[in-house]
């Protein structure tokens, strides 16, 4: 089973992990490479999902043949993540449908107060084995229906928008 919903369980829509930026990852500036977001987010978000949710993405490949490919990025740098810093990186699904996934991470400060970076990332969901998209099975639609952030109206979201509206629910923690 790749994904076990248990009843009455309430499942965090909104995961977070703190992280250190490596030196190895920075340009000679100290700023993280540009690049080097996208390791830091997808690694986050494995480990969120597996701890989070006990969803098993070796198990959906070795079992199905299944997983998701990247179709498409939208990344905003807002700030350097510099060398040694601690960090908090924020994922969340905002959108999916039958083949088709959109998740939103941020990266903010220690203290989540500045905003560094913001990425959506749309996947599409594939049979890795033909090589062509296929539908969620049903396990996979009910993983994405229980860990999906609710009452998002993503068609009408602007990403623009969206890193003022970050910005603004950071600085109102703060």
């Amino acid at each position: 089973m790749f994904f076990e919903r248990i009843p009455g369980k309430e499942y965090p829509k909104e995961p977070e992990s703190r992280m250190v930026i490596r030196f190895q990852d920075c340009d000679p500036l100290q700023h993280l490479n540009n690049a080097k977001y996208f390791d830091y987010y997808f690694n986050a978000r494995e480990d969120q999902v597996a701890k989070l949710y006990e969803f098993n993405f070796g198990r959906l490949f070795r079992e199905l043949g299944q997983s998701w490919v990247v179709y498409q990025h939208q990344i905003a740098y807002v700030r350097p993540a510099m060398v040694s810093e601690w960090v908090r990186i924020t994922s969340r699904l905002i959108y999916f449908n039958q083949d088709t996934t959109v998740t939103e991470y941020y990266m903010t400060d220690d203290t989540r107060t500045q905003l560094k970076n913001v990425l959506w990332v749309t996947s599409k969901y594939i049979d890795v084995r033909q090589g062509e998209r296929v539908i969620h099975p049903p396990t996979v639609m009910d993983y994405l229906e229980t860990t999906c952030l609710p009452n998002v109206d993503f068609h009408n979201w602007n990403f623009n928008e969206r890193i003022r509206e970050i910005k603004g629910s950071l600085k109102a923690k703060g």
